[in-house]
């Protein structure tokens, strides 16, 4: 009967240090979840405040300017702000399907053929993810001018057919979770490798597909270098960034207000949160997926 009750009072006070185990686990991921969004918050609330109160005071609470400066972000004639916002979704959109769909493409052929330098293809696109934009930008935006594709939609989107980083990504995830038996059976059966590749291997790709296509779009969507450089004078082709730059721009004090800079901070984060939400399911079971084999 004593070992008894001393068991049963070793396990009580296990369980009492794993309660209180969690419950400090809860309130550090709870700190660290409000630490994430009051970034988010302090733009919700200045973009209801006016320029003079935003760079005099700070505040946690909403102010009662929103009307005006939703007023006067969409009055400016010097920028289409409308214009940006399409654009940019359509450039983010067909940016991210094709760099999902040639990378998966890419990624199948590589690991489930054999071929004579196989190894080497598959070196050569790593290496390409080393090298920064910034240092083919010059003689791009030259090739660019020269084919007279300045100002068009083309150039910020074709490149994206080649993306080494999601072809790596989805490379790694064909490598833990294709199974090649249905790959043979396929074949077998008389299927053609494109059907193969579309019916069979696209639908266990989705996961990984998702995640690419979030993390693709975003980067296409906050994407001011290469734009910048390539539309240059027509304000109907601008993208948001550039948008965003102009309204941030401090060598005009007269337009300068950060009550519109607000405003259009959070219009421009307004696609990336419906995309998260609609792919939020598929981005925890593609970062989670590829980590077991089998």
């Amino acid at each position: 009967m004593k070992e008894t009750g001393a068991l049963t009072g070793e396990t009580r006070s296990q369980k009492v240090i794993l309660n209180i185990r969690r419950i400090l686990i809860y309130i550090i991921l709870i700190l660290l979840t409000l630490l994430c969004l009051f970034p988010i918050w302090i733009m919700l609330v200045n973009m209801t405040r006016t320029n003079g109160n935003i760079q005099t005071s700070f505040s946690l609470w909403f102010g009662t300017n929103l009307a005006n400066n939703w007023v006067n972000v969409f009055s400016r004639t010097n920028i289409k702000l409308q214009s940006a916002f399409l654009n940019s979704l359509l450039i983010s959109t067909c940016s991210s399907l094709l760099a999902c769909y040639f990378s998966a493409l890419t990624a199948y052929a590589i690991q489930v053929y054999d071929f004579k330098g196989k190894n080497i293809v598959f070196t050569f696109i790593l290496l390409i993810m080393m090298i920064p934009t910034q240092v083919s930008a010059l003689g791009f935006v030259s090739m660019i001018k020269d084919m007279g594709a300045l100002n068009t939609f083309w150039p910020l989107i074709l490149p994206s057919v080649a993306s080494p980083i999601v072809f790596f990504y989805i490379k790694q995830y064909l490598q833990a979770t294709l199974p090649y038996e249905i790959i043979e059976a396929a074949r077998v059966d008389g299927a053609s490798e494109i059907r193969t590749f579309h019916q069979l291997v696209l639908p266990i790709l989705t996961p990984a597909l998702a995640v690419q296509f979030i993390f693709t779009f975003v980067g296409s969507w906050n994407n001011l270098f290469v734009p910048s450089l390539l539309i240059t004078g027509d304000i109907n082709k601008e993208t948001l960034p550039i948008v965003i730059s102009r309204f941030t721009d401090t060598s005009n004090p007269i337009n300068f207000d950060l009550g519109q800079v607000y405003v259009v901070l959070a219009l421009a984060i307004i696609p990336l949160v419906i995309m998260y939400l609609i792919f939020s399911k598929f981005i925890i079971k593609g970062m989670t997926s590829g980590a077991v084999k089998g």
